[in-house]
């Protein structure tokens, strides 16, 4: 059997939940305000310097790959 008291902290609980969840959606939107969104030159601009950093990167790597592995089978053989 649950006391009386057990009854309402679980009460409070529920009640405390719905605050911070309230608190939480309030300051989340107030924070979303706060953020410069980008326009759609900013937009297309950083999105061209994403998609180029990343195609450089990638180059590096497969360049850097295949001089290795071309070395190790050198060594190897």
């Amino acid at each position: 059997m649950v006391s009386k008291t057990a009854a309402k902290a679980n009460n409070n609980n529920k009640a405390d939940w719905k605050e911070k969840i309230t608190k939480f959606a309030k300051g989340s939107w107030a924070e979303l305000k706060k953020v410069h969104w980008p326009n759609r030159q900013e937009l297309i601009t950083y999105t061209i310097v994403v998609l180029s950093s990343v195609f450089v990167v990638s180059a590096l790597l497969w360049i850097f790959d295949s001089i290795f592995s071309f070395l190790l089978r050198l060594i190897i053989q």
